[in-house]
């Protein structure tokens, strides 16, 4: 895998607003030409009390989700938890994650925001332009924008807009259970993100790739805060 350097990441809360404002331009909202052979989900979570970080990257076959590897990474947090920064607190550790992938995804699901953000690039975003693969935000709670009310079916779906502008789906992948809000993160549009997190589903809310990538990190963390 390779990364590439964009920027820093030892900024200052209006240094990152910079630098979001500056990469928001450079984003593709176009997806790829064809189908992905491999999709990966990603993950972050934090230890209780400190700035520890645990990222796991869980790479899969597609479609037929064949798990074929898992990355993981632990690392401090250097900047302070901010609604609408979290990739400047989370990002380093996930791109160590990545790194240690043998193989390069062809598209990647985040478990965070993609273009349905605040100034337009989440956490789905701002990685898919350092990893510079397709990528999809699939967050849990909704960040920016409105929306109708979502039927109760699965694949039901309603658009999500802010600022006027169509930004993502909410989306419900499993029967009378929350939706989630899908958007495009880079290279990406928003049918081929909903196309991608419908077919990742397995039984359960979250799309499998990040659902496995959820539970990594949680396992990671449980051992850290059992040992201390």
């Amino acid at each position: 895998m390779e990364v590439l350097r964009l920027h820093r990441w030892d900024v200052t809360y209006r240094e990152a607003l910079e630098i979001q404002e500056d990469l928001k331009g450079r984003l593709v909202e176009q997806g790829p030409p064809g189908p992905p052979r491999t999709v990966a989900g990603a993950d972050v979570s934090t230890a209780r009390g400190d700035d520890t970080v645990f990222a796991a990257v869980v790479l899969f076959t597609f479609p037929d989700l064949e798990l074929k590897e898992v990355s993981r990474a632990v690392g401090r947090a250097s900047f302070p938890y901010i609604p609408g920064l979290l990739s400047f607190r989370e990002g380093p550790v996930l791109l160590s994650a990545f790194l240690g992938l043998q193989d390069r995804p062809d598209c990647v699901i985040f478990d965070g925001q993609g273009i349905a953000h605040p100034r337009g690039i989440g956490l789905a975003s701002h990685m898919g332009l350092l990893l510079d693969l397709p990528t999809v935000g699939c967050a849990k709670r909704r960040l920016v924008g409105t929306h109708d009310p979502v039927g109760e079916k699965a694949g039901d779906r309603a658009p999500l807009y802010h600022e006027g502008r169509e930004v993502g789906v909410v989306l419900r992948t499993k029967d009378r259970t929350r939706p989630l809000f899908v958007s495009p993160g880079h290279r990406m549009d928003i049918e081929g993100a909903v196309g991608i997190v419908m077919a990742c589903r397995r039984g359960y809310r979250l799309p499998e790739p990040v659902r496995q990538a959820h539970l990594e990190v949680n396992r990671m963390r449980l051992r850290v805060d059992a040992s201390s």
